[in-house]
């Protein structure tokens, strides 16, 4: 398991401090993290898109809980890279835009409608934009990304739309400094 997580990470001393983090998440000792462990991080607690966030965890394994190995699969795809040499699967431009994808597809569709693009939307700014302006947005959104005229957004149509977006730089988090 470390072989396979030392390749994402690089250091066991990363590896070491990132294990620490988890065990002190883990509050009932038992190995695994719940939804509720990761609600008790504030910077997830605040963050509007929080509950997509932790969902995320736990979307692969389809299970109540996340062990370490899934913890850190989840967390490799914010690992920053520099260059080409450092990217493996999972932190890959492809690998970080299915990530953020699936923070749209709330239904798990494989397509981003109206309505799940509005409910994001509302999660992100709340009452700080009027419901016309929020549905204004999302029509506008539809309408440039939808090339094919279904009026949902694809993943194919969404990798179009963020083609110019430095998705590598904008999706990194430097949590091992």
């Amino acid at each position: 398991m470390f072989s396979y997580i030392r390749f994402i990470l690089v250091s066991a001393n990363q590896i070491s401090r990132l294990y620490s983090r988890f065990t002190n998440l883990d509050k009932n000792n038992n190995g695994v993290l719940s939804r509720e462990d990761f609600l008790r991080i504030p910077e997830l607690a605040i963050n509007p898109l929080g509950d997509r966030i932790v969902h995320s965890f736990f979307q692969e394994s389809n299970e109540e809980t996340v062990n370490f190995r899934q913890f850190m699969r989840v967390l490799a795809r914010f690992r920053p890279t520099k260059t080409k040499l450092e990217r493996n699967k999972l932190n890959s431009r492809e690998e970080k835009l299915k990530f953020a994808f699936k923070m749209y597809d709330l239904d798990g569709d494989s397509k981003i409608s109206r309505e799940e693009l509005l409910a994001v939307l509302h999660m992100m700014v709340g009452t700080n934009i009027s419901e016309e302006q929020l549905e204004s947005i999302a029509d506008r959104t539809i309408a440039e990304a939808d090339t094919d005229g279904d009026r949902h957004i694809s993943f194919t149509e969404f990798l179009k739309v963020m083609e110019r977006v430095d998705v590598e730089q904008k999706m990194s988090i430097r949590f091992l400094h």
